[in-house]
């Protein structure tokens, strides 16, 4: 005898609904994993940070306020480590500093970690931890990167700390001397001197010009 098919019970499958993740947005206040997935839900996207638990996105990048200032400070330290033996330049790179705590600086220096440098590079490829020298370029003082970056990089331990302020032509290095940022001032040659990197100096004068 055949089966009677309008009996059978019918089985509904369960349907899947995708996941569609929020956009990053400036001002966004987010744990470290959520901004991640946000970050990598957006190729398209090419720089956003979390700074004290906040994300800022940025904004499309001027010539002269940083686009030039950017890739002199670059060649600066390129010099530098090509000669000198384990050290590492990156250009806008993702540190994990802490969990409310993902910037990407502008340039960084650090030391390998068989020098004795405080970072690592994660399985995933991301800087862990506090690089020694962290280089950020800065339209004004009324900048972040002079309050709240400089707060967590300061309590994170990176050593020394330079802002190139482009609309005011000046430049701010700071070194962590006992949990404080104590701004370095040129010397009588008019020279600033890391206190980290042997031989990395800086003619404030000759670079603004």
């Amino acid at each position: 005898m055949e089966p009677n098919l309008t009996m059978l019970p019918t089985t509904v499958l369960p349907t899947t609904v995708p996941t569609v993740l929020p956009p990053l947005e400036s001002g966004d206040r987010l744990s470290r994993p959520e901004f991640e997935r946000r970050y990598g839900a957006m190729p398209h996207l090419k720089k956003a940070e979390l700074i004290e638990g906040v994300t800022f996105v940025a904004s499309p990048v001027r010539v002269r306020r940083h686009g030039q200032p950017h890739s002199d400070i670059l060649a600066w330290l390129g010099v530098y480590r090509a000669l000198t033996p384990g050290t590492m330049v990156c250009d806008n790179t993702t540190v994990r500093l802490d969990w409310e705590n993902e910037p990407q600086p502008d340039a960084i220096l650090r030391w390998e970690a068989d020098q004795g440098g405080q970072s690592r590079i994660s399985e995933d490829d991301y800087i862990e931890g506090a690089p020694e020298l962290i280089v950020e370029v800065a339209a004004s003082t009324a900048s972040y990167d002079l309050h709240d970056k400089l707060r967590a990089y300061r309590r994170n331990g990176v050593r020394e700390y330079l802002v190139w302020l482009t609309e005011e032509q000046a430049l701010r290095w700071y070194r962590l001397e006992e949990g404080e940022y104590r701004q370095q001032e040129p010397d009588a040659e008019g020279l600033i001197k890391s206190g980290v990197f042997p031989g990395l100096w800086l003619a404030v004068e000759a670079l603004l010009a």
